[in-house]
C-alpha cells in the first residue's frame, strides 16, 4: 500500500489533530479581530483631527481612559470567566465590541467619543483580553509554551497585519461607512468563531492536550454553583503566596517601562531631526522583532522556569532603552527599535506560563485579570509620565529613566518571588465539599 504524499499528511494531521490547537487558531483570529482597532490608534488619532478638528489632548485621553475602563474591569472579567464560563462572558462582550463599532460609526461629538470607544470598547476589551489567553492555557496540560507562543506572536501583530488594510479603508470610504463595516463584519466574525470556542476542556466533554489518563482532570463541566465555589477557594489560597501580589506590580512595571517607549518613541525621534516618515518604521520594526520573543519565551518558560526566562527580557527592554541617550540618526533609532521589541515581545509573554507554574490548572482567571488590571494601568501612566515630564522639562531624559527604572524594577520583583519549580497550593481542592473536588480518575 502506497504511503499518504505529504498533502494528505498534512490535512490528515490538522483533521485529526486534538481541539485545543484549534482553539489556540480561534483564539488567535480573536484577539486579532477585538484587538486591532486600539493597536491602530495611531491611524485614528490623525483622521479624527482631519475629520472633526478635535484637539490631538482629547483624542489621547480617550485612548488612555479605554485603557483604564478594561485595566478596572479586567479583574471582574476573570471572575465572571472562573463562575460562569468564559464563553458566556466573550459572548456579552461580542456585544459590546460589535455594538461599540457601529455605534463609533454615527459620531459627531467628542463626548460619543468617550462614551462609545472608552466605555462601551473599553468593556468588551477587558472580557477579551483575560478570557480568551486563560481559555488557550486551560485546554493544554503539555506544550503550554508552544500553545502560547503561537497565540501571544500571532494574536499580538493586530496592528502590523491589519493596519493597512484599516487605512486604505477610511481613506477609500468615510468614516461612518468605515466603521458600519468594521463593526458588522467583525462582529459576525467573532460570534462566529466563539460558537466553536470553548472555555474548558470539560465544556466540550475533553481533557487538555497531553493529559494522562490517571490524571485528575474533569470530562464533565462544573455547574455555575460549584464553579463559583472552586474560585472563591481557590482565590482564597492564591491570595497566601507572595507571586499572587507580586505578578501584579512586575506586570505593571514592565508596561510602565515599555508604554513610555510605545507613546513616545516616534515623537522623540522627530525632535532629533528624523522624518515622521522614517520615525513610523520604529513601530514596524519592534512590533516585528517582538515576534520572535513572543514565540520562544513562552517556550523557554515552560521548559527552563518562568523566572529567569522573565527577568532576562525584563533587563533587555531596560537596557535598550539606554540606547535613546545617544541615538540620533534614524539607522540608530532602528536598531534601538529591534533590541527594543525583543525584549517587549519577551517581557509580556510568558505571563500563562508562570501562573501555570505557580497555580497548577486551578481557576486562574481571576487572578489573571489582576494582573492584566495591573498592566493596563501601568500602560495609562506610562503615556502620562512621558508627556508630563516633556511638557514640564522640554525633555524626554527623565521619561526614560522612569523607563528603564519600571524595567529594572520589575525584574527585581519577579526574583523577590518563590521558586517555579513546584505548584505552591497544590492542595488547594481539600478545601472544597466534596461534590465540588475534581473527580478522581476511574480505575
Amino acid at each position: 500500500m502506497a504511503e499518504p504524499n505529504l498533502p494528505s499528511r498534512v490535512v490528515a494531521n490538522v483533521v485529526h489533530a486534538h481541539y485545543g490547537w484549534y482553539i489556540v487558531g480561534m483564539g488567535t483570529a480573536l484577539q486579532l479581530t477585538t484587538n486591532f482597532v486600539s493597536q491602530a490608534f495611531a491611524i485614528l488619532v490623525v483622521v479624527m483631527r482631519d475629520n472633526f478638528g478635535w484637539s490631538l489632548t482629547a483624542i489621547v485621553l480617550a485612548y488612555s481612559f479605554r485603557s483604564i475602563v478594561g485595566a478596572l474591569l479586567a479583574p471582574y472579567a476573570g471572575i465572571m470567566g472562573d463562575r460562569y464560563g468564559a464563553k458566556r462572558v466573550m459572548l456579552v462582550g461580542a456585544a459590546f465590541f460589535a455594538g461599540g463599532l457601529v455605534l463609533l460609526s454615527t459620531i459627531t461629538q467628542i463626548w460619543q467619543l468617550f462614551i462609545y470607544y472608552s466605555i462601551v470598547l473599553g468593556i468588551a476589551q477587558a472580557m477579551f483580553r483575560v478570557n480568551i489567553p486563560t481559555t488557550v492555557a486551560a485546554w493544554f496540560k503539555k506544550k503550554l509554551g508552544v500553545a502560547v507562543g503561537i497565540q501571544q506572536s500571532a494574536g499580538g501583530m493586530g496592528a502590523s497585519v491589519l493596519a493597512p488594510g484599516l487605512t486604505i479603508l477610511l481613506t477609500q470610504t468615510d468614516w461612518q461607512t468605515a466603521f458600519m463595516l468594521i463593526g458588522t463584519i467583525g462582529g459576525a466574525l467573532v460570534f462566529a468563531l466563539l460558537a466553536f470556542f470553548h472555555g474548558e476542556p470539560a465544556d466540550h466533554g475533553m481533557r487538555p492536550y497531553g493529559t494522562d489518563e490517571n490524571d485528575k482532570t474533569p470530562v464533565e463541566a462544573f455547574t455555575s454553583a460549584v464553579s463559583k465555589v472552586r474560585s472563591q477557594v481557590f482565590l482564597k489560597h492564591a491570595r497566601q503566596t507572595r507571586a499572587f501580589w507580586f505578578l501584579p506590580l512586575v506586570h505593571h512595571l514592565g508596561c510602565v517601562g515599555h508604554s513610555i517607549v510605545m507613546v513616545h518613541g516616534v515623537f522623540y525621534a522627530t525632535t532629533k531631526g528624523v522624518s515622521l516618515e522614517a520615525a513610523a518604521f520604529i513601530i514596524s520594526i519592534y512590533s516585528f522583532s517582538s515576534v520572535a520573543s513572543r514565540l520562544m519565551v513562552p517556550i523557554l518558560a515552560d521548559r527552563l522556569g518562568a523566572k529567569g526566562v522573565m527577568a532576562c527580557f525584563y533587563f533587555i527592554q531596560g537596557a535598550a532603552v539606554l540606547m535613546l541617550f545617544w541615538t540620533t540618526e534614524p539607522w540608530q533609532f532602528y536598531i534601538f527599535a529591534v533590541v527594543f521589541g525583543v525584549g517587549f515581545g519577551g517581557e509580556m509573554s510568558a505571563f500563562l506560563v508562570v501562573n501555570r507554574q505557580y497555580f497548577g490548572m486551578g481557576p486562574v482567571r481571576t487572578v489573571f485579570g489582576v494582573q492584566s488590571m495591573a498592566s493596563g494601568l501601568g500602560m495609562a501612566l506610562g503615556g502620562l509620565v512621558g508627556s508630563v515630564i516633556y511638557d514640564v522639562f522640554g525633555s524626554y531624559n527623565l521619561a526614560w529613566i522612569v523607563s528603564l527604572v519600571g524595567s529594572l524594577g520589575g525584574m527585581m520583583a519577579i526574583f523577590a518571588m518563590e521558586s517555579t519549580k513546584q505548584v505552591l497550593i497544590p492542595d488547594w481542592e481539600q478545601s472544597l465539599p466534596q461534590e465540588a473536588q475534581t473527580p478522581a480518575p476511574a480505575d
